[in-house]
Protein backbone atom coordinates (compact mmCIF):
# COMPACT_ATOMS: atom_id res chain seq x y z
CA UNK A 1 0.00 0.00 0.00
CA UNK A 2 2.78 2.44 0.87
CA UNK A 3 4.49 1.63 -2.42
CA UNK A 4 1.29 2.46 -4.29
CA UNK A 5 0.99 5.75 -2.39
CA UNK A 6 4.58 6.62 -3.31
CA UNK A 7 3.81 5.92 -6.99
CA UNK A 8 0.73 8.14 -7.19
CA UNK A 9 2.07 10.92 -4.91
CA UNK A 10 3.92 12.81 -7.71
CA UNK A 11 0.67 13.25 -9.67
CA UNK A 12 0.05 17.04 -9.70
CA UNK A 13 -3.70 16.50 -10.20
CA UNK A 14 -4.09 14.26 -7.15
CA UNK A 15 -6.23 16.12 -4.63
CA UNK A 16 -5.25 16.22 -0.98
CA UNK A 17 -8.58 14.79 0.21
CA UNK A 18 -8.27 11.80 -2.12
CA UNK A 19 -4.67 11.15 -1.10
CA UNK A 20 -5.58 11.26 2.59
CA UNK A 21 -8.55 8.96 1.98
CA UNK A 22 -6.24 6.41 0.36
CA UNK A 23 -3.87 6.62 3.32
CA UNK A 24 -6.70 6.04 5.79
CA UNK A 25 -7.85 2.91 3.93
CA UNK A 26 -5.13 1.02 5.79
CA UNK A 27 -5.72 1.19 9.57
CA UNK A 28 -2.97 2.42 11.85
CA UNK A 29 -2.46 -0.92 13.60
CA UNK A 30 -1.66 -2.52 10.24
CA UNK A 31 1.45 -0.36 9.89
CA UNK A 32 4.25 -1.56 12.10
CA UNK A 33 6.66 1.03 10.70
CA UNK A 34 5.65 4.35 9.12
CA UNK A 35 8.79 4.83 7.03
CA UNK A 36 6.96 4.00 3.79
CA UNK A 37 4.10 6.33 4.65
CA UNK A 38 6.54 9.11 5.51
CA UNK A 39 8.29 8.64 2.17
CA UNK A 40 4.98 8.81 0.25
CA UNK A 41 3.87 11.95 2.10
CA UNK A 42 7.26 13.58 1.54
CA UNK A 43 6.96 12.88 -2.21
CA UNK A 44 3.46 14.37 -2.21
CA UNK A 45 4.63 17.52 -0.43
CA UNK A 46 7.48 17.91 -2.89
CA UNK A 47 5.13 17.52 -5.89
CA UNK A 48 2.51 19.91 -4.45
CA UNK A 49 4.36 23.01 -3.17
CA UNK A 50 1.18 25.09 -3.28
CA UNK A 51 -0.30 23.40 -0.20
CA UNK A 52 -1.08 25.72 2.68
CA UNK A 53 0.48 25.31 6.10
CA UNK A 54 -2.76 23.99 7.59
CA UNK A 55 -3.05 21.39 4.81
CA UNK A 56 0.52 20.24 5.41
CA UNK A 57 -0.19 19.89 9.13
CA UNK A 58 -3.35 17.89 8.45
CA UNK A 59 -1.50 15.53 6.13
CA UNK A 60 1.52 15.04 8.39
CA UNK A 61 -0.70 14.19 11.36
CA UNK A 62 -1.31 10.84 9.67
CA UNK A 63 2.32 9.90 10.41
CA UNK A 64 3.03 8.30 13.77
CA UNK A 65 6.44 9.68 14.73
CA UNK A 66 6.94 6.83 17.21
CA UNK A 67 6.83 4.35 14.31
CA UNK A 68 9.63 6.01 12.36
CA UNK A 69 13.02 4.34 12.23
CA UNK A 70 16.17 6.17 13.25
CA UNK A 71 17.08 6.86 9.62
CA UNK A 72 13.61 8.20 8.82
CA UNK A 73 13.64 10.34 11.97
CA UNK A 74 17.03 11.81 11.05
CA UNK A 75 15.74 12.62 7.56
CA UNK A 76 12.52 14.14 8.93
CA UNK A 77 14.42 16.33 11.39
CA UNK A 78 16.22 17.99 8.46
CA UNK A 79 13.29 18.08 6.03
CA UNK A 80 12.31 21.66 5.17
CA UNK A 81 9.02 20.56 3.62
CA UNK A 82 7.60 19.32 6.92
CA UNK A 83 5.75 21.61 9.34
CA UNK A 84 7.73 22.80 12.32
CA UNK A 85 5.38 20.99 14.71
CA UNK A 86 6.18 17.62 13.17
CA UNK A 87 9.93 18.26 13.33
CA UNK A 88 9.55 19.00 17.05
CA UNK A 89 7.58 15.77 17.56
CA UNK A 90 10.22 13.76 15.71
CA UNK A 91 13.01 15.22 17.84
CA UNK A 92 11.02 14.61 21.02
CA UNK A 93 10.35 10.93 20.32
CA UNK A 94 13.91 10.41 19.11
CA UNK A 95 15.18 11.76 22.41
CA UNK A 96 12.83 9.46 24.32
CA UNK A 97 14.02 6.51 22.25
CA UNK A 98 17.61 7.42 23.00
CA UNK A 99 16.97 7.62 26.73
CA UNK A 100 15.15 4.28 26.70
CA UNK A 101 17.87 2.51 24.76
CA UNK A 102 20.57 4.04 26.92
CA UNK A 103 18.90 3.08 30.20
CA UNK A 104 18.08 -0.39 28.90
CA UNK A 105 21.61 -0.95 27.64
CA UNK A 106 23.20 0.15 30.90
CA UNK A 107 20.77 -1.93 32.97
CA UNK A 108 21.32 -4.99 30.85
CA UNK A 109 25.04 -4.45 31.06
CA UNK A 110 24.99 -4.41 34.85
CA UNK A 111 22.95 -7.61 35.02
CA UNK A 112 25.19 -9.36 32.55
CA UNK A 113 28.31 -8.32 34.39
CA UNK A 114 26.91 -9.42 37.76
CA UNK A 115 25.92 -12.81 36.38
CA UNK A 116 29.36 -13.34 34.87
CA UNK A 117 30.94 -12.27 38.15
CA UNK A 118 28.90 -14.82 40.08
CA UNK A 119 29.62 -17.58 37.59
CA UNK A 120 33.34 -16.95 37.60
CA UNK A 121 33.56 -16.99 41.39
CA UNK A 122 34.60 -13.37 41.77
CA UNK A 123 37.16 -13.08 39.01
CA UNK A 124 36.05 -11.21 35.89
CA UNK A 125 38.23 -11.88 32.86
CA UNK A 126 39.08 -8.91 30.72
CA UNK A 127 37.70 -10.72 27.66
CA UNK A 128 34.23 -10.76 29.28
CA UNK A 129 34.25 -7.12 30.30
CA UNK A 130 35.69 -5.68 27.11
CA UNK A 131 32.67 -6.25 24.75
CA UNK A 132 30.23 -4.82 27.27
CA UNK A 133 32.50 -1.84 27.91
CA UNK A 134 32.74 -1.20 24.18
CA UNK A 135 28.95 -1.35 23.88
CA UNK A 136 28.56 1.11 26.74
CA UNK A 137 31.09 3.51 25.19
CA UNK A 138 29.31 3.26 21.84
CA UNK A 139 25.99 4.13 23.45
CA UNK A 140 27.52 7.12 25.20
CA UNK A 141 29.06 8.32 21.95
CA UNK A 142 25.73 7.99 20.13
CA UNK A 143 24.05 9.82 22.98
CA UNK A 144 26.43 12.77 22.64
CA UNK A 145 26.01 12.87 18.86
CA UNK A 146 22.22 12.84 19.10
CA UNK A 147 22.29 15.56 21.74
CA UNK A 148 24.38 17.72 19.43
CA UNK A 149 22.01 17.03 16.56
CA UNK A 150 19.00 17.93 18.71
CA UNK A 151 20.73 21.15 19.77
CA UNK A 152 21.33 22.04 16.13
CA UNK A 153 17.70 21.30 15.32
CA UNK A 154 16.56 23.53 18.16
CA UNK A 155 18.71 26.37 16.84
CA UNK A 156 17.30 25.81 13.37
CA UNK A 157 13.75 25.76 14.75
CA UNK A 158 14.36 29.06 16.55
CA UNK A 159 15.72 30.60 13.36
CA UNK A 160 12.71 29.38 11.38
CA UNK A 161 10.29 30.85 13.93
CA UNK A 162 12.19 34.15 13.86
CA UNK A 163 12.13 34.24 10.06
CA UNK A 164 8.42 33.46 10.05
CA UNK A 165 7.76 36.33 12.46
CA UNK A 166 9.81 38.72 10.33
CA UNK A 167 7.93 37.63 7.22
CA UNK A 168 4.60 38.27 8.93
CA UNK A 169 5.75 41.71 10.06
CA UNK A 170 7.00 42.50 6.57
CA UNK A 171 3.68 41.40 5.10
CA UNK A 172 1.79 43.66 7.52
CA UNK A 173 4.02 46.58 6.60
CA UNK A 174 3.53 45.95 2.93
CA UNK A 175 -0.23 45.85 3.38
CA UNK A 176 -0.38 49.32 4.97
CA UNK A 177 0.44 52.67 3.35
CA UNK A 178 4.02 53.66 4.10
CA UNK A 179 5.15 56.82 5.80
CA UNK A 180 5.97 58.44 2.47
CA UNK A 181 2.60 57.44 1.12
CA UNK A 182 0.77 58.89 4.12
CA UNK A 183 2.79 62.13 3.89
CA UNK A 184 1.99 62.39 0.19
CA UNK A 185 -1.73 61.85 0.82
CA UNK A 186 -1.71 64.42 3.63
CA UNK A 187 0.00 67.05 1.47
CA UNK A 188 -2.40 66.30 -1.36
CA UNK A 189 -5.42 66.71 0.90
CA UNK A 190 -4.02 69.98 2.27
CA UNK A 191 -3.52 71.24 -1.27
CA UNK A 192 -7.08 70.35 -2.17
CA UNK A 193 -8.27 72.11 0.98
CA UNK A 194 -6.40 75.26 0.01
CA UNK A 195 -7.94 75.22 -3.44
CA UNK A 196 -11.39 74.79 -1.93
CA UNK A 197 -10.91 77.46 0.74
CA UNK A 198 -9.09 80.15 -1.23
CA UNK A 199 -10.44 79.51 -4.69
CA UNK A 200 -13.60 81.70 -4.36
CA UNK A 201 -11.65 84.50 -2.68
CA UNK A 202 -9.09 84.61 -5.46
CA UNK A 203 -11.83 84.65 -8.07
CA UNK A 204 -13.60 87.50 -6.25
CA UNK A 205 -10.39 89.54 -6.11
CA UNK A 206 -9.78 88.99 -9.79
CA UNK A 207 -13.38 90.03 -10.59
CA UNK A 208 -13.00 93.22 -8.54
CA UNK A 209 -9.70 94.08 -10.26
CA UNK A 210 -11.21 93.58 -13.69
CA UNK A 211 -14.27 95.73 -12.81
CA UNK A 212 -11.99 98.46 -11.42
CA UNK A 213 -9.92 98.47 -14.58
CA UNK A 214 -13.03 98.68 -16.78
CA UNK A 215 -14.43 101.59 -14.76
CA UNK A 216 -11.11 103.42 -14.96
CA UNK A 217 -11.04 102.94 -18.71
CA UNK A 218 -14.60 104.28 -19.12
CA UNK A 219 -13.81 107.35 -16.97
CA UNK A 220 -10.72 108.08 -19.06
CA UNK A 221 -12.73 107.89 -22.27
CA UNK A 222 -15.41 110.28 -20.95
CA UNK A 223 -12.77 112.81 -19.88
CA UNK A 224 -11.16 112.71 -23.32
CA UNK A 225 -14.56 113.30 -24.91
CA UNK A 226 -15.23 116.31 -22.65
CA UNK A 227 -11.84 117.82 -23.53
CA UNK A 228 -12.53 117.39 -27.23
CA UNK A 229 -15.94 119.13 -26.98
CA UNK A 230 -14.40 122.10 -25.15
CA UNK A 231 -11.80 122.45 -27.87
CA UNK A 232 -14.44 122.70 -30.60
CA UNK A 233 -16.40 125.30 -28.64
Amino acid sequence: MNGYLAEIAPDPYLKLQKFMALIELLPEYARIVDDGLYRAIDIYLKAHPSLTESECKKLCKLIDCQKLSQDASSHAAQNDRLPVQMVVRVLYFEQLRLKTSFSGGSGGGDGSLSQRFMCSGGGVPSSCVSPQRDNYASLRRENRELKLEISRMRVRLTELEREQGLMKQQGMRDGRPGEHGRAFLASLSRGIGRITMFGPAVAERRRKKSSTRSSQCSEGKSRRRQKASFAYD
